[in-house]
């Protein structure tokens, strides 16, 4: 039997679900399907991030457990899906354009490795300390940016998704900012975006800035208010205080491990690492610029050697203490991912058990989670309302 053949019941059954329960029965989640003429009743509408429910789920680059992460299709099937928030990385195009992508490096991602006429820009870079070959966008302008297509970034776990390699391009962000306001038309309330600035210093050295190039869109399309319905996102500290000096919109400090460091920090030399941030010290100084943070899971619910999951830290009540709301990531529905206890089977590339996983994670009292599977996750959610 072939993975397709093993996971497409489980996946119908979630969805079917997920029409029936989410989008049903649930009076508080049911909000997001009003019909574009209907009045909007949506939960956020107008009034920033404190009216969206909680949890929310953000689709993790789209729904990139079904689609090819960062493409128009990746992000409306997380609508359909329904995901509260959709997430967006940006990077820059030779020529300064934004466009959709987790990394600058798009060897993985695009069909670039098949176009003869490119062959040449492949080369050897050092991205934050990190050495890559390959393919980078900023080495490109965008017509030719243009002329490649998406592709799934990991066939070998997710074989499905390669059914859509080269269904789409490589939108940029103003498509994306149009797209939602089409989205928000078609479907009658407003579609929020997780705008993630990706390597920010590393740009800033090329004479790419993002927070400018950003902050100009987001005010062109009328984003950059306190309550308009977007979130900017950033590993380095320092771009988000950059941003907070252009716009208004809420900023999210991402966290990775304990003991890394945020790359501005360790180009400006300074010593703290992500264990230094997640005290109430460092909480209250990134709560001095920010509304949130971005922890990975494992700042919330770390886990022991064998890889399951232990006792919670105390990093959800000392943040809520400093006003701050947490957005983790990354939730994912396969073995692969899950915490050693919520893994099912030996097949790696098979579903485990998600919702065990997010049960613990959503009852830390989380305000929302990033997810490539958002149906589960609303799913979860739900749940979770119901005991409440």
């Amino acid at each position: 039997m072939t993975q397709g053949e093993r996971r497409t019941p489980a996946r119908r059954t979630v969805l079917g679900a997920a029409g029936a329960t989410v989008l049903g029965a649930s009076t508080t989640l049911a909000a997001g399907t009003a019909r574009a003429d209907a009045p909007d009743r949506t939960p956020g509408r107008g009034h920033g991030y404190r009216s969206l429910p909680v949890p929310i789920v953000i689709g993790h680059r789209g729904a990139a457990g079904y689609r090819p992460e960062h493409t128009l299709g990746s992000y409306r099937h997380a609508l359909d899906l329904g995901a509260h928030v959709v997430e967006q990385d940006l990077v820059p195009t030779r020529d300064g354009h934004l466009v959709c992508r987790h990394e600058n490096d798009i060897s993985g991602t695009t069909d670039v490795a098949d176009h003869p006429e490119f062959a040449s820009r492949k080369t050897t870079k050092t991205v934050d300390g990190v050495t890559l070959t390959g393919w980078f966008t900023e080495d490109f302008t965008l017509a030719e940016l243009k002329t490649l297509r998406a592709k799934e970034r990991i066939p070998a776990t997710r074989q499905e998704n390669t059914l859509y390699d080269g269904r789409w391009t490589v939108p940029t962000f103003e498509e994306v900012l149009d797209w939602a306001e089409e989205e928000g038309r078609r479907r009658g309330r407003e579609i929020w975006l997780h705008v993630e600035t990706k390597h920010p210093s590393y740009f800033r050295s090329l004479g790419l800035g993002l927070e400018e190039r950003l902050a100009k869109l987001l005010r062109r399309y009328g984003r950059h208010r306190a309550n308009s319905p977007v979130f900017l996102q950033s590993f380095e500290p320092s771009s988000i205080q950059r941003l907070a000096e252009l716009v208004d919109a809420p900023g999210v400090v991402l966290l990775s491990g304990p003991s890394s460091r945020p790359w501005d920090f360790v180009e400006a030399g300074d010593p703290r690492t992500v264990a230094d941030l997640v005290t109430p010290e460092g909480l209250r100084w990134m709560a001095s610029y920010a509304k949130g943070i971005g922890p990975t899971l494992d700042l919330v619910i770390p886990k022991d050697a064998s890889g399951r999951l232990g006792t919670p830290t105390t990093l959800v009540r000392d943040a809520h203490a400093e006003g701050l709301i947490l957005h983790p990531y990354t939730h994912r529905n396969e073995n692969t991912f899950l915490p050693a206890d919520f893994r099912k089977g030996t097949d790696p590339t098979a579903y485990g058990d998600a919702f065990g996983a997010l049960k613990r994670y959503l009852e830390t009292g989380i305000d929302g989670i990033f997810s490539d599977n958002p149906d589960t996750a609303r799913l979860a959610a739900a749940d979770l309302a119901a005991r409440d």
